[in-house]
């Protein structure tokens, strides 16, 4: 009698695990696809939510309408936390890997989307950080199947990701100059000019001519400085040319595949193509095999 028992109690057992992970399987199909009508229904709403509770924190800033409002747009704002948070809880039950998702881009976002609230207990005006919600708004090149921007959005990253270093020797190069033309033109200037009072008031006025922005608050009176300002002028629009030659020559060079909407069961990341079955992230699995029922 108590072997047969033990025998049903784990048939039982294993029955409610069997349908748990089916439950926890059609939430995140709900929670991190875009390729279903449930899930795209929910990212749309998801969506929605999003910019009315941006929209709401931003008009508690309005002191007008804090004034007359303040009570209801503080309900709002946790009603609009408290949905968020029981989202994101659910996103960490079903992904497989939690620790990777709330290591990733969206996780910490998703996270910070609702920790300002509960930290204005403690600090009053930390609640106005809750703008950070509107970055979770990138998910729509998710779920309308944008796949051509996701994939777009790879192709950029790794274009920039391969020319970190040519950009990075570029930067260091740019602010070589503008510390010469700078010191050059504190030389030329300091004496008679008060707006060139210091080597780094003249860097300053260095940095704007050369990235062409010319604030004008500060500008050189002699001709000698005012010929200088001119050949910094010239060089800083073929410097603006540099770094874009650059990305285009790597996403020239670039070679990836279309991506679609897929996220890894594991660690949510995305922007796999239509053949892959492993993630490229971790190696996991994108598609599970159905288990037929024991017979």
């Amino acid at each position: 009698m108590q072997p047969t028992r033990l025998r049903v109690d784990r048939m039982v057992f294993r029955l409610r695990d069997h349908g748990m992970g089916e439950i926890k399987e059609k939430i995140r199909s709900v929670i991190f696809e875009a390729n279903t009508v449930a899930g795209k229904v929910f990212d749309v709403l998801l969506i929605v939510l999003i910019l009315l509770s941006v929209l709401a924190v931003s008009l508690d800033s309005v002191t007008s309408i804090s004034q007359k409002y303040g009570d209801v747009l503080l309900a709002i704002e946790w009603g609009f936390t408290v949905l968020f948070t029981v989202e994101y809880l659910l996103r960490l039950w079903t992904i497989q890997n939690t620790w990777l998702y709330a290591r990733s881009f969206y996780g910490v976002i998703d996270l910070l989307g609702s920790l300002p609230t509960y930290l204005s207990i403690w600090f009053a005006d930390a609640h106005y950080f809750l703008v950070v919600r509107v970055l979770r708004v990138l998910r729509i090149f998710r779920v309308f199947r944008m796949v051509r921007y996701v994939g777009e959005a790879e192709l950029i990253s790794q274009a920039l990701v391969a020319s970190r270093r040519k950009i990075t020797v570029f930067v260091c190069s740019v602010l070589a100059l503008v510390v010469v033309f700078g010191s050059l033109m504190y030389l030329i200037e300091g004496g008679t000019n008060t707006e060139f009072s210091s080597i780094p008031q003249s860097i300053y006025w260095a940095v704007t001519t050369m990235t062409t922005v010319g604030y004008g608050d500060v500008a050189p009176d002699t001709g000698l400085g005012r010929g200088l300002a001119a050949v910094i002028m010239i060089m800083g629009y073929g410097i603006i040319a540099v770094p874009t030659g650059i990305v285009t020559l790597e996403l020239n060079e670039a070679h990836r595949k279309r991506a679609n909407t897929k996220t890894c069961p594991t660690c949510s990341a995305e922007g796999h193509s239509y053949e892959a079955s492993f993630c490229w992230r971790c190696g996991s699995a994108l598609f599970q095999k159905s288990t037929s029922g024991e017979g």
